[in-house]
């Protein structure tokens, strides 16, 4: 028995060196920092496809609105309206690519607890994070310069205001209870009014209200699915909508509705002396619309599922419809046919 256990002993010390040389050395993983991923490669393609998925290409639709103050003024179809509009158009986008490619490189870790938008390229790593706030920069200061050489300074204001307000939206405001409901109203507001301002056309104050408050009404039924959807782990990825009640969204999104439905209203009643020349009181027809268009997002608002405006119109088949019948009488009323 004395002798068993050197032998024991021995065996298994051959065998571990065996094992051991045919075992092959692993070099320990470099050690990454908390807060980071790493790149996930694929070159140059690569990264331009990652900055082009975080300009947000979906979201280019709301620039769209660069139109609405033309169309109202029928004044969209000359070749210099046109022109303007186009750039202006592309200017805006610029703008508001410099903020989504900032916003994602500031939160980007927060971005990585959030279910969809982990397969944001900051937040995948696809886009490195000093990649997105240089190019984001970039674009920032080019735009607005370019929009005081190419369109006129009132319009390079409005964008560097936009910029600003973005900006300090991303930092600090999105955290203020109400005033981040403001800030991004406002932003919709402004892609409304720079395309007047682009071709010197006075503003409408019902214009203006029925845009504003439009505007709200879609952003807080944004806000209040968002607080249906994520009830119980909002504090994860939108800290805010802790704060905020359901009850209180409700409130803001139903308000909003109403004053944009009024002001739009007041518009198509108030003849402002222009003639009856029209074959049809298209003013006055396109209200129906109008209104049945809130009233069928309103569904979308009250179930909790209002997210993007332009994937509900695209998602609802009769809501798309109805936009395109207000369109058509709000082009004739405007045309005076």
């Amino acid at each position: 028995m004395t002798e068993t256990a050197p032998l024991t002993g021995g065996a298994r010390t051959h065998d571990t060196a065996l094992l051991e040389q045919r075992t092959p050395q692993r070099s320990p993983a470099p050690p990454q920092h908390k807060g980071t991923r790493a790149p996930r490669g694929g070159g140059p393609g690569a990264l331009l496809r990652g900055l082009l998925r975080t300009a947000r290409p979906k979201q280019w639709v709301k620039n769209l609105l660069v139109v609405a103050a033309p169309a109202a003024a029928g004044q969209l179809f000359s070749r210099h309206a046109l022109a303007q509009l186009a750039l202006v158009f592309a200017l805006f986008t610029a703008c508001a690519a410099a903020v989504y490619l900032i916003n994602d490189a500031r939160d980007a870790e927060a971005d990585r607890a959030h279910p969809t938008k982990r397969h944001r390229p900051v937040a995948a790593g696809d886009v490195p994070v000093p990649v997105a706030y240089a190019v984001g920069g970039a674009l920032g200061v080019l735009a607005p310069v370019a929009a005081a050489w190419l369109v006129s300074p009132v319009v390079a204001a409005l964008l560097t205001a936009y910029l600003g307000m973005q900006l300090a939206y991303c930092v600090s405001l999105k955290h203020v209870l109400v005033v981040d409901l403001v800030v991004v109203t406002t932003g919709f507001l402004m892609r409304a009014m720079i395309g007047g301002l682009a071709l010197g056309i006075p503003l409408s104050r019902w214009f203006l209200i029925t845009t504003g408050f439009g505007a709200l009404f879609m952003v807080s039924a944004k806000r209040y699915s968002e607080a249906v959807q994520m009830a119980g782990k909002a504090g994860a990825t939108r800290a805010l909508l802790t704060e905020y009640t359901t009850g209180y969204l409700r409130f803001v999104w139903q308000l909003a509705a109403g004053v944009a439905v009024l002001g739009y209203c007041l518009w198509a009643l108030e003849e402002g002396g222009v003639p009856h020349t029209s074959v049809l009181p298209w003013r006055q027809l396109s209200m129906v619309a109008f209104i049945l268009a809130i009233l069928r997002y309103a569904v979308f608002a009250d179930r909790g599922t209002a997210g993007e405006p332009e994937d509900v119109v695209l998602r609802d088949r009769a809501l798309a419809l109805i936009g395109l019948v207000w369109l058509a009488m709000y082009g004739l009323a405007v045309a005076n046919w």
